[in-house]
């Protein structure tokens, strides 16, 4: 099957004012919209905690942090690999809810699990590829005192890192200011990707 995608939309957006990063608006469309078409053919679930109906418009399951709100993306990667178990699938891909330019073919590009993307010697240990089979690892994590750090979780299971360096803009950059949102906003003027993706 083709591998399940997990978008992490949790933040608190504290840096932007609050509300929900992924809803805003980035050339005529929500970055939401843009990184759900760049995923491709498999299935796609988002992680956010709160009134789900905020994203009804997109048809995905939304999946909360259950017993381990409040503690951190790692929470919401084992909701998702909880969520890709019952597809029966082996691998879950994530990627955070404000990257609005993540490269297509990305779970092809990061396979096998478990690996996460870099660039310029930057870590980006949220658009990863993680094994299904890594969940009670992270369940009994969460489960005891101790870390909540993702580099962390990562390390112990032995991630592999994969380099994306190259190309005219960082694909991983994210969208944390207003700054940050005009930036995209220009990167998009100048590839003509204003209202497409």
């Amino acid at each position: 099957m083709d591998i399940p995608a997990l978008i992490l939309a949790g933040g608190s957006a504290r840096r932007m004012g609050g509300g929900d990063k992924p809803l805003l608006d980035l050339g005529g469309q929500s970055i939401l919209a843009r990184i759900v078409a760049r995923l491709g053919p498999g299935p796609i679930a988002i992680s956010a905690n709160g009134d789900t109906t905020r994203f009804e418009a997109f048809g995905l399951p939304v999946l909360d942090d259950g017993p381990f709100v409040d503690q951190g993306p790692l929470a919401g990667v084992l909701a998702g690999l909880d969520w890709a178990a019952g597809l029966g699938a082996s691998e879950l891909l994530t990627v955070p809810g404000d990257t609005p330019f993540i490269p297509l073919g990305l779970a092809a590009a990061l396979a096998p699990a478990p690996a996460c993307a870099t660039r310029d010697g930057q870590v980006h240990p949220l658009a990863a590829l993680w094994p299904v089979a890594c969940c009670e690892a992270l369940r009994t994590l969460l489960s005891t005192p101790g870390r909540r750090d993702i580099r962390h979780f990562a390390e112990q299971l032995g991630v592999r890192r994969v380099d994306f360096s190259g190309g005219t803009w960082d694909p991983f950059a994210n969208i944390n200011t207003p700054d940050d949102l005009t930036a995209a906003r220009s990167v998009l003027v100048r590839l003509g990707m204003e209202g497409a993706v």
